[in-house]
């Protein structure tokens, strides 16, 4: 028989919520590991005292009993693994794996019976249900009325919250039967009551998040956080990591916490709590106990009088309670000699540091990745400089966090970081594949070239000559709008046309124009073509055949209303979402009846362009013409306006006789003059007629 037995994906039953990850059975005893969180539960073979195989939700699960009263609880397993499972535990655990049904008869009166911290709901010998009391968050009575209150589920969809059970009263003297049912429960139920002074209490300490000023009382149990408007109680059972990071301006260290589950206020979930302290910053500690007790209860790693820096006596004790190593930065030294890097996640800047099993970011929002969930990490280049390049990871779960805004000069010592971790990278090349898993990358050489290093700085030469060079090319019309002071030769001639156009409204404004040519001349020709963008874009023409849809598309449209009949009610998301599932689980041959369809409305969008294109040629001929025929009627009308003005400008000595009295004769001519261009306006063709002569004007004024 083999010494040990594996298990891929099967959950744990941890306060309501089920965990995945792997189990391990060997002749030590029982381990597993969280998939999410990487934390690991190890159950002593000595320690065991039961085990229990039954038919659940998932198929069917086992229940660990040990000799302390834990209980353990694994789903998952498959009926035929039975067989396995009972013969290993005889063999190396001396047990037998005993076979138990839940009873599912659906009635609600029964015995309720307490072992270790379970609470069994029992009908004759079979249970019903069973419910852990560490999930349990208050318990009240009533009159023969038990009431149990449970922490909230974050990962469920649906919690409990609570369940009321009925005490009948009994004819024993001196024993109410609530109150001890209370008892027993309240004994195991994880109910935080901060009763006897403090071991220590630290003030005013600068917290990060949850954002704030807190005093930190430390009590034997658990930590309490109060604040002026929030106050939270984290159990030591909670914690699951410790770091102790150093700040890039080496006069600050962060302290953080990781917790499971979060501590909550309001809507908001805080998986990490993190602390900054100053390095000046020194304290010193008495903590509420005799020496016996300290020598007692933390074993020389406490003493009764301590000194030193604030975040040493802080990281000290926490150590001690919580009973975990302290993570700090490995020997990852970056561009600076810091131990972490600046850049940017999300919105906000902060410091990501390479720690020897991990990645964790810091501050808004913290992010703690293991290296044995991450899939593959990949550089790419900036998006909008290539003085920096962005970082980014991928979890085996399929979740992308990206790094960015990373200065150039630390790639060198994070891909060297990387490398010697045996991390997949991504665009490193061929011959390092993305099949190969973390412990199977270990022939990686990291002295080999590194071509994608080569490359960006290459690049990055090319864009700076780029940007400093001079736009004469034909494609550099981007770089010539920030050089406007260059190609003076096209830019006087662009000047000379304009200041030939200008020259009729005044000689006066010449000069001033021959000052800064440049800056005008350059304008104009920069806008020349933004100018005519907007007419080659015109609208989508309604008389133009529209593009076929594809497969899915029609498919789509065809299934709308039978999937909204089978899902009354459905979102327009989720109906999306629902049809892209059925459309990747049809078959092929139905597939292919609606590739077909989008085939056939291919090429009647083909047949149907190409006479639309044909109809939009003469319709272009017909519109050229029309164009040259306005610009023969504009230049029609410039020659009579010509004329007109060299007309008036004849009889300007009769006008500037009197400012203040105008004669008939000005009158009149001055409105014949406007008739007859209203008219020169109306006519068809630009066919000048004479000006007004000094006898039609005579007799006029008579």
């Amino acid at each position: 028989m083999a010494d040990t037995l594996e298990f891929n994906e099967i959950y744990q039953e941890v306060k309501g919520s089920m965990n995945d990850g792997r189990l391990r059975l060997s002749r030590q005893g029982v381990i597993f590991k969280n998939s999410k969180t990487g934390k690991v539960d190890n159950i002593q073979a000595s320690e065991l005292a039961e085990g229990v195989w039954r038919r659940v939700a998932l198929g069917h699960g086992l229940k660990l009993l040990t000799k302390n009263g834990h209980v353990y609880k694994y789903d998952g397993f498959r009926e035929s693994e039975f067989d396995k499972l009972s013969d290993f535990f005889k063999a190396h655990y001396c047990l037998e794996l005993a076979e138990k049904d839940l009873c599912v008869k659906g009635w609600n009166w029964g015995t309720v019976r307490f072992g270790g911290q379970l609470l069994s709901f029992d009908i004759g010998e079979q249970p019903v249900f069973e419910i852990p009391l560490s999930n349990v968050s208050q318990c009240t009575t009533g009159k023969n009325e038990v009431t149990l209150e449970f922490h909230q589920n974050d990962d469920a969809e649906v919690s409990l919250m609570e369940v009321r059970f009925y005490v009948p009263p009994t004819q024993e003297d001196g024993v109410d039967p609530v109150e001890a049912f209370a008892q027993n429960v309240l004994s195991k139920a994880d109910v935080i009551q901060a009763t006897g002074d403090a071991i220590c209490i630290f003030r005013e300490l600068q917290c990060l998040t949850p954002r704030g000023r807190y005093d930190i009382r430390i009590y034997p149990t658990f930590l309490h956080l109060h604040g002026k408007t929030f106050d939270y109680k984290i159990p030591y059972t909670t914690v699951l990591r410790l770091f102790l990071l150093p700040h890039k301006d080496q006069r600050q260290m962060f302290f953080v916490i990781s917790l499971d589950p979060p501590i909550k206020q309001g809507q908001t979930r805080y998986h990490f709590l993190i602390l900054l302290f100053s390095k000046d910053e020194d304290i010193s500690l008495t903590l509420n106990m005799n020496e016996e007790e300290v020598e007692k209860r933390f074993e020389g790693r406490l003493t009764k009088n301590m000194s030193g820096s604030l975040y040493e006596m802080v990281s000290r004790v926490m150590k001690a309670l919580v009973n975990r190593k302290i993570t700090v930065p490995g020997n990852f030294q970056g561009h600076s000699g810091a131990q972490c890097i600046t850049c940017s996640y999300k919105a906000s800047s902060g410091l990501l540091y390479p720690l020897e099993r991990g990645f964790i970011y810091v501050h808004k929002p913290p992010v703690h990745i293991r290296f044995d969930e991450i899939s593959f990490v990949n550089f790419a280049r900036g998006t909008t400089t290539t003085r920096s390049f962005d970082f980014e990871i991928e979890t085996k779960q399929g979740t992308q966090y990206t790094f960015s805004s990373i200065e150039r000069e630390e790639y060198g010592k994070l891909f060297d970081f990387v490398n010697a971790k045996k991390l997949n990278i991504k665009n490193r090349g061929l011959k390092e594949g993305m099949k190969q898993s973390y412990d199977e990358y270990a022939d990686s050489d990291e002295d080999q070239h590194d071509a994608y290093l080569e490359r960006m700085k290459e690049e990055g030469k090319i864009r700076e000559e780029n940007a400093n060079d001079s736009s004469d090319g034909s494609g550099e019309e981007t770089d010539e709008s920030f050089n406007p002071g260059e190609e003076d030769d096209d830019v006087a001639e662009e000047f000379d046309s304009n200041a030939s156009a200008s020259s009729s409204s005044g000689d006066g404004d010449s000069d001033r124009e021959d000052k800064k040519p440049a800056k005008k001349a350059k304008i104009v020709k920069d806008r020349k073509p933004r100018k005519k963008q907007p007419e080659s874009k015109k609208g989508k023409d309604p008389n133009a055949p529209k593009r076929p849809m594809s497969a899915y598309m029609l498919w789509l449209n065809a299934s709308r209303e039978k999937i909204k009949s089978d899902h009354p009610g459905i979102s327009i998301t989720d109906l999306s979402k629902k049809a892209g599932e059925l459309w990747k689980a049809m078959s092929k041959e139905k597939k292919e009846e609606w590739d077909r369809k989008a085939e056939d409305a291919r090429r009647d969008y083909e047949k149907a362009m190409k006479e639309y294109s044909k109809a939009d040629s003469h319709r272009g001929e017909r519109s050229k013409k029309k164009k040259k025929k306005q610009e023969k009627q504009v230049k029609g009308k410039g020659d009579k306006k010509g004329a007109t003005s060299k007309s008036s400008s004849s009889k300007s000595p009769a006008k500037g006789m009197s400012d203040s009295f105008k004669s008939k004769e000005f009158v009149s001519s001055d409105e014949s003059s406007s008739a007859e261009s209203k008219k020169e306006d109306s006519e068809d063709e630009g066919a000048a007629s004479p000006p007004p002569s000094s006898e039609d004007s005579a007799s006029g004024s008579d």
